[in-house]
């Protein structure tokens, strides 16, 4: 593991913790500034909606999991942002000269490639590392058209590892729904339970409050699945934005290094 993996490893592990702790005191402040229903009431309640305030198993519900997983999947698009933005900051230091005029033979890439590999956090950017890479290959090839291959090759495998940093973030977006047609299931199997204590036919008042009663049970449980459906359509709009970043960063990398290096480039045997 690298210096510049193991540094966002921890920073990972600090928004998760803050995440975490963020959405329990969401949930707790939530507990305290709303109150349980009375199990025969007919009032619709946002508190039961958002968090089936109701319950009798409260705070451990279906609603509280998805708000947890909720916040904590913020935080890891959150850090895939913060990677977005210090990739898109390594294209303002110059590590390359931005005059047209400057051409690039063997012995002047020597500087600059010692200059990225003394630097031990930031030789780990994608920058960073490809303009090693293309370096390398033209020093030990003198092909400029090798070096863009190399290039191109090394574009596509950070693009698919840029993809595969997403693969937890996905995880959570598709899980948050899955809970919520779980809590659907749930609920509707304890309305259907509440059902069986139907009151006597005859008295028209206890039949009304009882309908009402299953009525807003299954209310709860279809709006657990149209809860989970908003935030994960949040999440995959948030996830969206961060993912585009990273790729944007790494496009404007690839050319970068193809109008500041392999554009240059001059093999020593050129006249």
């Amino acid at each position: 593991m690298t210096n510049l993996d193991k540094e966002e490893s921890y920073y990972r592990l600090i928004v998760l913790l803050a995440s975490a702790f963020l959405g329990i005191t969401v949930i707790a402040i939530s507990g305290m500034f709303t109150s349980a229903q009375p199990e025969n009431s007919t009032e619709l309640v946002l508190a039961d909606v958002l968090f089936d305030r109701s319950a009798a198993i409260y705070p451990f519900t279906i609603q509280n999991l998805m708000w947890l997983f909720f916040f904590i999947c913020g935080g890891e698009i959150w850090v895939r942002w913060f990677r977005g933005n210090q990739e898109f900051s390594q294209l303002s230091r110059n590590l390359l000269s931005d005059d047209d005029a400057v051409l690039y033979r063997s012995k002047d890439l020597v500087p600059i490639y010692k200059m990225i590999q003394g630097d031990r956090v930031g030789q780990q950017f994608y920058l960073q590392r490809l303009i090693k890479r293309i370096i390398m290959q033209f020093q030990i090839t003198q092909s400029t058209d090798q070096a863009n291959g190399l290039m191109n090759s090394s574009l596509e495998l950070m693009q698919h590892e840029v993809d595969l940093k997403y693969n937890m973030v996905r995880y959570m977006v598709w899980l948050i729904p899955t809970l919520g047609f779980i809590g659907t299931v749930v609920g509707i199997a304890l309305a259907l339970s509440s059902a069986g204590e139907m009151p006597d036919i005859t008295d028209s008042d206890a039949i009304k409050a009882w309908v009402a009663v299953i009525t807003i049970k299954l209310g709860i449980a279809f709006n657990t699945t149209l809860v989970a459906l908003i935030m994960s359509a949040a999440l995959v709009f948030c996830m969206n934005i961060a993912q585009g970043r990273e790729e944007r960063a790494l496009n404007l990398i690839g050319q970068y290094c193809l109008d500041r290096l392999v554009n240059r480039l001059i093999a020593t045997d050129s006249r």
